[in-house]
């Protein structure tokens, strides 16, 4: 099969906007508990449909005093909170159109991103966002107002508008349809300098609606989630104005160090999270067990719960396997079940591949990750696995719709109500992106007899061997990366005479691992990395990795970094994805230096 498309399942709607997905929740359901606000005690209060309406409302009034007019561009610098979505619906109301900028952001960034869209305004979280900004305000002359919300701007903004009327709000809802720009998100620029992606109403109206229907036992009623991941990207700002529309109760989280108590006290139904969240999540587990000495238990558990998954997909369980797994349900699974809240039944996985190891054994644990596939172009899903219907290792069928095209060379093209208007102020950059209809998104990928979608890898990532040999990265990075020690892995070899691997490690996970291992936990990266323990379990993991795959392409040399990829560095996206042309180009003597030598050993993999 090289195509495919899922016929929507909801008559779409050209005049809807944002702004009526409320309202129409408002109307349905005005008593509903739409989102939590944390409590100084640790706890969660409720906040209704009405509330959250009527605050976003007030918080329009105050935009539209303010002298900003339909089709507006409003700067966005804010962490994962609340105050995220309300802004974003008061933006929808008043005809504003948000453009979110990352948090990590440098004042460089800030101010492409701001000067290339034109932006009259901004609005900053806290006050080293405003000290970034500061550094080139006078850059940008067009912006007449910049908003502080630590200096309680927001409730200035409601204040000052007291006075515009609802009519006028009901205007402008009026005058904006659907084919309106909703908000501008800037791409990360892992592949050069940031795009602005314009997405419409429509995109978020059609694709929440279709969306929910195709998931709809993960949104039923009493559904709950709480969100970490930056609401600045699509992914997670997508779910937060789908649970709007599906009437789930949503949460905020932004400080990663105390999820696993919010997850305790706010016990959602599902989650939002990238793969390396998992990876994390187990990780951290096992060495628990480890230190605790129950090391070998918690390994046994993992295997029995990833047989039974594998069991499950046969459609038989042996009975040998499931007493297994009945009494390390009790030992292990449960509890890290109660470490998520207890409640958690699904979780959507985006933005990379998830391994299969880890998808079975979550599967076990009673917890369906449903990996999907989709980008900023595809206002975040263009796939997802199906509740009653998933398989394991694919990224799903075509949402609603959404149609799928495999090309001739494994590019994979989608079209459909949730493709972008396409890119700001760059027609040069559209229509390459663009082939009629079809969206052409860079990765290579297969779908299946059932139309199911499995990734292979970027297009441009592809590596070409001076001996002719094509490698997808994907395939050697992901199984080295859910090694515990490690944190991220480049590939490289791209006209080069064999495949080398860049490795960093996990700062988090390296002083755990050192003490169950019984070597000194204040090792720093450097010596870290020249440690034989930790030398040999890096080259455990990428004989792991190479058995998978023929010998041209399997890794002969690594080098084992003493830095960490970060957003800060700019290494990483805000999604954690790897800017692979970054990292080439900044350990580009690295490489040239594990190319001048060969490997001596066929198969082995050299630390240097």
């Amino acid at each position: 099969m090289n195509e495919t498309f899922t016929p929507a399942v909801v008559p779409a709607d050209p005049e809807a906007t944002i702004s009526d997905l409320l309202l129409d929740r408002v109307r349905a359901t005005p008593d509903l508990p739409l989102f939590a606000l944390p409590t100084e005690d640790g706890g969660w209060r409720d906040l209704s449909a009405r509330s959250f309406s009527a605050q976003a409302l007030a918080l329009a009034k105050g935009f539209v005093a303010a002298g900003l007019e339909p089709g507006d561009m409003m700067g966005f610098l804010c962490s994962t909170r609340y105050e995220w979505t309300l802004v974003d619906f008061a933006a929808a109301f008043a005809g504003v159109v948000l453009v979110p900028i990352y948090e990590t952001s440098s004042p460089a960034q800030i101010r492409w991103e701001m000067a290339d869209s034109g932006a009259r305004a901004i609005l900053l979280e806290r006050p080293e966002h405003h000290a970034r900004f500061d550094e080139i305000a006078a850059d940008l002359p067009l912006v007449t107002h910049v908003w502080q919300m630590h200096l309680g701007d927001l409730d200035k903004l409601v204040a000052n508008g007291v006075d515009v009327s609802d009519d006028e709000i009901e205007r402008r809802r009026r005058t904006a349809r659907g084919s309106d720009t909703a908000t501008l998100i800037y791409t990360s620029g892992s592949t050069g300098r940031p795009k602005g992606v314009v997405l419409t109403h429509s995109n978020f109206v059609e694709t929440s609606r279709n969306a929910a229907v195709a998931m709809s036992e993960v949104v039923a009623p009493g559904a709950s989630t709480l969100l970490f991941i930056t609401t600045a990207h699509v992914f997670a700002r997508f779910i937060a104005i789908m649970c709007v529309h599906a009437g789930v109760k949503v949460g905020h989280q932004a400080d990663t160090s105390q999820l696993l108590p919010s997850l305790a006290s706010f016990r959602p139904s599902f989650l939002l999270a990238v793969p390396r969240v998992f990876e994390k999540v187990y990780n951290s587990a096992e060495q628990k067990a480890e230190y605790g000495g129950r090391g070998r238990i918690f390994r046994a558990a993992a295997h029995v719960a990833i047989e039974h998954s594998k069991a499950l997909d046969s459609g038989h369980v042996p009975l040998g396997l499931r007493l297994r797994f009945a009494l390390y349900d009790r030992l292990v699974y449960d509890r890290l079940k109660k470490a998520m809240g207890g409640r958690v039944r699904y979780a959507v996985s985006g933005s990379a591949p998830l391994g299969l190891h880890l998808a079975h054994f979550f599967r076990s644990l009673d917890v369906r990750i449903l990996e999907g596939y989709g980008l900023t172009e595809t206002t975040a899903p263009a796939t997802v696995n199906l509740v009653e219907r998933f398989k394991i290792g694919t990224v799903g069928p075509a949402l609603p719709g959404v149609g799928l095209r495999i090309d001739e060379d494994g590019e994979i093209l989608v079209r459909g109500v949730n493709v972008f208007a396409g890119y700001w102020n760059n027609p040069q950059a559209t229509a390459e992106s663009m082939d009629g209809e079809w969206f052409r998104t860079g990765d290579i990928g297969s779908l299946d007899e059932d139309g199911y979608l499995r990734i292979t890898g970027r297009k441009k990532e592809i590596i070409v061997t001076a001996g002719g040999k094509n490698v997808a990265p994907a395939v050697l990075e992901d199984p080295i990366r859910a090694n515990p020690l490690v944190g991220q892995v480049v590939v490289v070899g791209d006209q080069r005479p064999f495949v080398s691997a860049l490795i960093t490690l996990d700062p988090e996970m390296l002083r755990v691992w050192l003490r169950n291992h019984g070597e000194p936990e204040d090792l720093d990266l450097a010596h870290a990395a020249r440690n034989p323990r930790v030398v040999e379990e890096v080259q455990r993991a990428v004989d792991a990795a190479n058995a998978a795959v023929s010998r041209a392409e399997s890794i002969r040399k690594f080098r084992i970094l003493d830095t960490e990829f970060t957003e800060e560095s700019g290494h990483l996206t805000p999604k954690l994805s790897i800017k692979r042309h970054e990292i080439l180009k900044d350990f580009a003597d690295v490489i040239d230096e594990i190319y001048q030598v060969e490997p001596t050993t066929q198969g082995q993999s050299l630390v240097h």
